[in-house]
């Protein structure tokens, strides 16, 4: 018997993955001779084919954003708390585009991937990716789907910034820009976090200098203390406190160095399964390309100048309790964009999750998002 999927679920979804063979230079001046994109579609493109929005993923994110990979999924898509009939994303309006970016591993060409030039896989010798050369690979697929214009690029965190670079190089190609939880540069302390992650994988004797898939082995330890650290980060002081407080594990201190505390237990768990399913290759070029993302270096470092050559509207959210990308940074890109005299809304919201809290249905945020997307722009009436 057919299994039943809630009735705001997209249900079950089947990715497509696309082949290109037009090389795609690349910022740190290398380039891919060909790659392939994996992405999941929701919704119906409508005639005018005006009505496409472009979700853009987070650090450890991929295509699979909404609905369920397979009969037997019991987890749906890391973004399905927005994205469905009836929610903040609607796929009753609007058709709606995930991919997983170049260097990745749940599917398009990445370290994991075969490099045809020698057979063998790229691992470390797959190029470091920027942001741009991200977008610059979406507007590709973008064409290749037959979009001319999105309605919207929507994005979290690193997401964020790839939204923020579409309406920068790509301005006669999206009519709105969504960036939330994000950022128009890392901070020092910020890079230091992904530093400390680098070096936890980089460290573990099972790394062999990237080149552990010829080792037959992968380095774990490392990866899981990178998420663990990452993991942290993303919370905040207040989600911690309520989930786990003090709380011990087995009711008594062990006097050891196991695991005592409920938070010890939960972040081992976390970095643990992280380990199994994500590539240290990826993630150290996830990583760097946070840590380069700096449109404004390319305007002396003026970033209302950066986004003035922009033509799209703007919304703009972060989270109170936000710390590691936290309301000053988004208000930064607003005060900005208010300078370039561009159409910006913003709204910084209390919630207690933290940087975590933009994948969550916060009423506030989803009917912020809802009523963005649904305001008519350029006469583009849906």
């Amino acid at each position: 018997m057919p299994r039943e999927y809630p009735s705001d679920s997209v249900g079950l979804v089947t990715p497509t993955t696309v082949f290109f063979d037009q090389p795609l230079s690349l910022r740190s001046g290398r380039e891919l001779p060909s790659y392939e994109l994996i992405y999941e579609t929701y919704g119906e493109l409508n005639a005018e084919k005006n009505n496409a929005i472009l979700i853009c993923h987070a650090l450890s994110g991929h295509h699979h954003a909404a609905g369920f990979s397979s009969e037997q999924d019991d987890k749906p898509g890391w973004w399905d708390a927005c994205i469905g009939p009836g929610k903040a994303i609607d796929t009753d309006k609007y058709f709606v585009v995930s991919l997983n970016n170049l260097g990745g591993c749940h599917g398009s060409t990445g370290p994991t991937s075969i490099d045809p030039l020698t057979g063998e896989r790229y691992g470390p010798n797959f190029p470091i990716m920027a942001v741009r050369d991200w977008v610059k690979s979406q507007a590709r697929l973008a064409d290749h789907i037959g979009i001319d214009c999105w309605h919207a690029v929507v994005g979290g965190s690193l997401g964020g910034m790839q939204a923020m670079r579409w309406s920068i190089d790509y301005p006669e190609r999206l009519n709105k820009c969504v960036i939330v939880a994000s950022a128009p540069k890392l901070t020092a302390q910020n890079i230091g976090f992904n530093e400390v992650a680098r070096q936890a994988i980089t460290s573990d004797p099972d790394f062999h200098q990237g080149y552990y898939y010829k080792h037959d082995t992968l380095p774990k330890r490392g990866l899981s203390l990178a998420r663990m650290l990452g993991h942290i980060t993303y919370l905040s002081d207040d989600s911690m406190r309520d989930k786990f407080g003090r709380d011990l594990r087995t009711g008594t201190l062990s006097f050891d160095y196991g695991v005592d505390f409920e938070v010890e237990s939960y972040l081992r768990y976390q970095g643990e399964i992280f380990s199994d399913k994500f590539d240290a290759n990826s993630y150290l070029l996830m990583t760097k390309a946070l840590d380069y993302f700096d449109p404004a270096g390319d305007h002396g470092d003026d970033l209302s100048k950066c986004l003035s050559q922009s033509k799209c509207d703007f919304l703009v959210v972060s989270f109170s309790t936000d710390w590691r990308f936290n309301p000053s940074r988004s208000k930064e890109i607003v005060d900005a964009l208010v300078r370039s005299q561009k159409s910006v809304s913003y709204l910084e919201i209390g919630a207690p999750q933290g940087h975590d809290a933009f994948l969550f249905p916060i009423p506030e945020y989803v009917g912020i998002v809802r009523g963005f997307l649904a305001k008519p722009d350029r006469g583009l009436a849906l």
